[in-house]
């Protein structure tokens, strides 16, 4: 994708009046075609900061659109169908691992049936898009191996992959790495999006770290450790632990940038809540109550919610990124322990595992009602929805820009 360069608007131009000397006419033409060349050069030109999509993938023009402009909406791009061509053609599935066992369900969400199940490796957590959206990958966390996933054929693709410790897998918004999520080692290890092949282990002081997001620009990013009640900051260019941010009492879960890219929202699972994190200061700026053990956060497909999971109340709180306040509150019956998952291509379901219901849950983005629920294996936790809308993957169950 070729970047559009927003240029500096000219003034319009005076009427001149005849001038009787030459030499003063050949030094004014010499000013102004300077000028010009110091307006047209492109330090002095707005570049959108962020990434362009995949190499090799084709993104559609709307979206091309969207992301020439400057981040007020880092979501612009993946709007209500807004499939580029590398996912158009892949069928709409939902993938469940079951983290109590080693295998993954496919689930057909027009007839809410599970249509194949497979072996991929034991305690699979999360089902990850790849950066270029073109491989869907299940972390088998206590196997230390990726199963790699064909989404043309919702079948496991060729050998798994040996890593360590895969609890969750996330790529850089650049696509030059993917980071290993080693949740029991303590580590964000760096590796070859491709070939996995280790690059940089990054140790933190942060016990617990799970769930990761990136700053708008892409320059850092922000995880979350459960266990220790904190956040950590890493620089991506020098992939250096900048920072630590200590939430007291807190158990911290996921994260997810508003769109707006000046606010990180946090879900806290101990305090029953979200905080709000500034992020160009790294400071905590406010607190929402939601329900017990919140856990998931979703942007709606017009990124103007966002979808909080509670699992520990049964319910999912909307929150309205304008305000940072809530808008409303479905109530899921039968006692359900929403979790994990991700918003339907068109904006209209969102998808969320019953962490401890062997089922997973179709909400109405309308009003939240359930749509369907769906028996699958022990403990599905990390669904993916895919194909999803966006130019890249951020990875987790399919975080786009």
């Amino acid at each position: 994708m070729t970047r559009r360069l927003s240029r500096p608007p000219w003034g319009r131009r005076g009427e001149w009046q005849p001038r009787t000397r030459v030499a003063f006419g050949v030094v004014l033409t010499l000013v102004l075609v300077t000028w010009a060349g110091i307006l047209s050069h492109p330090r002095s030109q707005k570049v959108s900061s962020l990434p362009q999509a995949p190499p090799g993938s084709a993104v559609s023009a709307d979206a091309q659109a969207a992301a020439a402009h400057e981040p007020t909406n880092i979501y612009a791009a993946a709007g209500a169908n807004m499939l580029n061509a590398t996912v158009a053609d892949m069928p709409y599935r939902i993938y469940v691992p079951s983290s109590a066992g080693s295998d993954v369900q496919v689930v057909d969400p027009n007839t809410f049936k599970v249509i194949d199940k497979y072996t991929t490796g034991l305690d699979p957590q999360h089902v990850v898009p790849a950066w270029d959206m073109k491989m869907l990958y299940a972390a088998n966390t206590l196997a230390d191996t990726l199963t790699p996933i064909d989404p043309y054929t919702g079948k496991p693709a060729g050998l798994s992959i040996p890593v360590t410790d895969p609890y969750n897998l996330y790529f850089t918004p650049d696509g030059s790495y993917a980071i290993v999520v080693a949740e029991a080692q303590k580590r964000l290890d760096f590796v070859d999006p491709h070939t996995f092949a280790p690059v940089e282990k990054v140790p933190v002081d942060c016990a617990g770290v799970d769930h990761v997001d990136f700053s708008a620009d892409g320059s850092f990013l922000i995880a979350t450790c459960e266990f220790a009640g904190r956040l950590v900051r890493v620089d991506l260019a020098t992939r250096k632990v900048t920072g630590y941010l200590d939430l007291e009492g807190s158990s911290p879960q996921d994260i997810k940038l508003d769109p707006t890219g000046r606010t990180f929202y946090v879900a806290d699972k101990n305090l029953g809540g979200v905080f709000s994190i500034d992020a160009a200061t790294f400071t905590k700026t406010g607190f929402v109550k939601t329900g017990s053990d919140t856990h998931g956060l979703y942007p709606s497909r017009d990124a103007k919610y966002l979808y909080v999971s509670n699992r520990g109340s049964s319910s999912v709180t909307v929150l309205d990124f304008a305000t940072g306040q809530i808008a409303a509150k479905w109530e899921i019956p039968g006692n359900a322990s929403p979790d994990m998952g991700g918003v339907s291509p068109d904006g209209k379901v969102l998808w969320l595992s019953g962490r401890y219901d062997k089922a997973i849950y179709a909400l109405s983005t309308d009003d939240g009602h359930v749509i369907a629920k769906v028996a699958v294996g022990d403990k599905p936790h990390g669904l993916c929805v895919w194909p999803q809308p966006g130019r890249y993957s951020l990875g987790h169950t399919g975080v786009t820009r």
